[in-house]
């Protein structure tokens, strides 16, 4: 097996939200494009499938039409190194979209992102203060890293 290629199904969006995406993460761009032929499910010269990267990672979006919708069972984490990545990301991702709970949000697509503290998995381990990073967590909608440190430090 070489590898596996999350596949995202639009409604006619594939080509611009492929481009929306690379346009936000260093090492993207798009690969490949393909277009419908005369026999294919939409109108002949019209994007069927764009072929992307994210950060170095293969990914496959989908013009396959209004069935299909996203929803936060299925989201992308995105680990930050810093409060300025994370305003960063949020700002880029949440344009359009609408923010959620704990660092998630809804990009302007529908799909679902989680814009995280690389950190936050230690700060969660540790017995002693998880509960005080997970109460500041759960009543923030963008992460304050500085907040998630000073309930962390007690």
């Amino acid at each position: 097996m070489r590898t596996i290629i999350p596949f995202l199904w639009f409604d006619g969006q594939a080509e611009e939200a492929a481009r929306f995406y690379a346009a936000i993460f260093p090492d993207s761009g798009i690969e490949r494009i393909v277009r419908n032929g005369a026999g294919g499910p939409g109108p002949e010269g019209s994007v069927l499938t764009v072929g992307f990267r994210l950060a170095g990672r293969s990914f496959a979006a989908l013009n396959g039409g209004p069935r299909f919708r996203f929803t936060e069972a299925v989201s992308f984490a995105v680990p930050c190194a810093d409060q300025a990545e994370i305003d960063r990301l949020w700002a880029a991702l949440s344009e359009g979209g609408e923010p959620g709970v704990c660092g998630w949000l809804k990009d302007r697509f529908g799909l679902s992102w989680q814009i995280v503290p690389e950190a936050l998995p230690a700060m969660l381990e540790d017995a002693e203060s998880a509960g005080r990073v997970m109460a500041a967590l759960m009543g923030m909608t963008k992460i304050d890293l500085a907040a998630l440190e000073r309930a962390r430090d007690g």
